[in-house]
């Protein structure tokens, strides 16, 4: 009896690392699933419009210097150079709408949206003194207006843009805006202030424009003081970055306001070339369509050796204390379905969603694995504690699933009473009867 039962636990033991291999594949699974979703969000995001981020305005003033340089031969060279200067509005205010819609490919959601975007913007007067910069090397008939768009693809109609109450005429560029403006290459829109002078310069900028985007619309915090309210018809959005706003989220819809100061930022009002980049500081709303199926199946899924090892342990409580002899490919036949249990839940979580998906799969595999167990169980009883103790298993790694704050603390009290139960019904086995102990 003492070598039957070692040599049991020691084939059950190969048997569960065994199962470990199919387990890693699950996961590979879930994985290439998950990838293949967000391809598909991919695909459709690059032919509607990918994320849109809102830069600006800014206004790119160019100046001329003088560079001396030496060249290996000592010869000194002097020439003259050009610049630009950039500054920041003093007040950015900016309040829109978002209007998701969700495209379909397959089994696959991807969200996308039209928003319509207001913008007032303060600029005060530039300082040139401050940028070490002579008012008579300012090139002010060579002013710009730039707004940086992420994706240009994403204008839906000619971008609405007025300097001092005159309309101003927008091109599409990366010129500028690329070369010292961000460390990415970003593109945007951009219109010359058609000022003379000085005497000319007038700050109160208006814009409106159409923008297309897919999953996400962010913004940086180009003001000195910012202020972006957005609201739509989505009921659930992720506010991302660097900020996190007042907002009121409904079961259809959701408002959000943000009010930044240029202290939460990490760069400046006004500088000269390419000495800083507007990043680090992005916030906004993201319309991601939930996919948590993925996630909570990936998460369910390391707990199959628990599963597997908790169900075995059962069976061979049920071997030795009812004397009944399951054979060790008996063992394996049950191992299988609660490891094809996993591609269940995956598959039908992508067509019914995980909780509903959950239980199905439960049901199928505990209503599998019992019958089969009644071939070699026979009577009702021991069947029905066993199917009963495999309910209890997948309902209490459901519960583990959905409290993710409590997890730890319920895993390790439902082990804990597990681990005693496990005590408690081996009380009396006599492990070492054949040795006169």
């Amino acid at each position: 009896m003492q070598e039957s039962i070692t040599v049991k636990l020691i084939l059950i033991g190969i048997l569960v690392l065994a199962l470990l291999i199919p387990a890693v594949w699950i996961n590979f699974l879930i994985e290439e699933r998950q990838d293949r979703a967000g391809g598909v969000v991919s695909e459709i995001s690059a032919k509607w419009s990918g994320s849109q981020t809102l830069t600006g305005p800014i206004l790119a003033i160019p100046y001329t210097y003088i560079e001396t340089t030496r060249n290996h031969f000592g010869e000194v060279k002097t020439e003259q150079n050009s610049s630009y200067a950039f500054f920041l509005p003093e007040k950015l205010e900016v309040g829109g709408t978002v209007k998701p819609e969700v495209r379909r490919r397959g089994i696959f959601d991807a969200v996308v949206y039209t928003s319509s975007l207001r913008g007032k913007a303060a600029f005060g007067t530039p300082d040139f003194a401050a940028l070490s910069i002579a008012e008579g090397d300012v090139q002010w008939k060579n002013a710009r207006l730039i707004i940086g768009i992420a994706d240009l693809r994403g204008l839906s109609s000619t971008p609405d843009v007025s300097l001092g109450g005159h309309k101003l005429i927008t091109d599409p560029s990366a010129d500028i805006y690329e070369r010292t403006v961000t460390d990415q290459p970003v593109t945007g829109v951009i219109a010359k202030t058609g000022w003379e002078s000085a005497g000319d310069f007038n700050g109160s900028v208006e814009f409106d424009l159409k923008l297309k985007g897919s999953q996400a619309l962010n913004f940086v915090p180009a003001g000195k003081q910012t202020a972006v309210s957005l609201q739509g018809p989505w009921g659930s959005p992720s506010f991302d970055g660097a900020f996190l706003p007042e907002h009121d989220v409904r079961e259809d819809s959701f408002s959000a306001k943000w009010n930044i100061l240029h202290y939460n930022r990490p760069f400046p009002q006004q500088w000269t070339g390419n000495e800083k980049v507007l990043s680090g500081s992005v916030f906004g709303v993201n319309l991601l369509v939930p996919v948590d199926q993925y996630q909570k199946s990936a998460r369910t899924s390391k707990y199959a050796v628990l599963i597997i090892i908790l169900t075995f342990v059962a069976l061979f409580l049920v071997e030795i204390t009812q004397k009944i002899r399951i054979h060790p490919f008996q063992y394996t036949l049950i191992g299988a379905a609660l490891i094809i249990y996993y591609t269940l839940l995956l598959s039908i979580s992508e067509q019914l969603g995980f909780n509903a998906a959950y239980w199905i799969a439960t049901l199928a595999t505990v209503t599998l694995v019992s019958l089969y167990a009644k071939t070699f169980l026979r009577k009702p009883k021991p069947v029905t504690l066993f199917a009963a103790m495999l309910v209890v298993f997948y309902a209490f790694i459901f519960v583990i699933i959905l409290q993710q704050d409590l997890s730890l603390l319920i895993g390790s009290v439902g082990l804990f009473i597990v681990i005693g139960l496990l005590m408690y019904f081996s009380r009396r086995v006599v492990w070492y009867k054949e040795a006169g102990q």
